[in-house]
C-alpha cells in the first residue's frame, strides 16, 4: 500500500498526493515569508519602497506606532531579509534590501515551481 499523504486542493475540491520527501523552503525563505505575513510589517515596509533610509523614530511617527513596537517589527523585517540597517553611534537607519529580496524571491519562485508529482510506489512493491 502506498504511503502517500493527501492534501486537499482548494481550487478543485480534489485530493492530490504529496511526496513525503518533497522539498520545503529553507530557513531563510521561511523567515522571509513570516516577516511578510503580518499586515503591520507590510505597512511598515511600504515606508521604504521609494529607497528612503529611515530611523525607528521616523518610521514609528509615520506609522502611528510606538518606538518599541516599531523596533520589534523592523527587526523581524531585517531578519527576514527585507531591510538592511546601518548604525552610526546610537542612531540606526533602515533601508530596503533590494538584492536580498531579489534572491529570496528567486528562491520562492524555484520552490513554487519545483516538480511536486507523487512518487510511483507501485514499482517498488513488486
Amino acid at each position: 500500500m502506498a504511503d502517500d499523504r493527501l492534501s486537499p486542493r482548494a481550487d478543485s475540491g480534489t485530493a492530490q498526493a504529496v511526496r513525503p520527501e518533497a522539498a520545503i523552503p529553507d530557513d531563510d525563505l521561511q523567515v522571509f515569508l513570516k516577516a511578510l505575513a503580518s499586515t503591520t510589517r507590510q505597512k511598515l515596509y511600504s515606508h521604504f519602497a521609494d529607497g528612503e533610509e529611515l530611523t525607528v523614530g521616523e518610521v514609528a511617527e509615520r506609522a502611528g506606532l510606538g518606538p518599541s513596537t516599531t523596533s520589534e517589527h523592523l527587526a523581524v523585517l531585517r531578519r527576514g531579509g527585507l531591510l538592511q540597517s546601518t548604525r552610526t553611534g546610537k542612531l540606526v537607519r533602515y533601508r530596503a534590501d533590494q538584492e536580498g529580496i531579489a534572491g529570496l524571491l528567486d528562491q520562492l519562485h524555484s520552490y513554487l515551481l519545483s516538480p511536486s508529482e507523487p512518487q510511483d510506489t507501485r514499482a517498488s512493491q513488486s
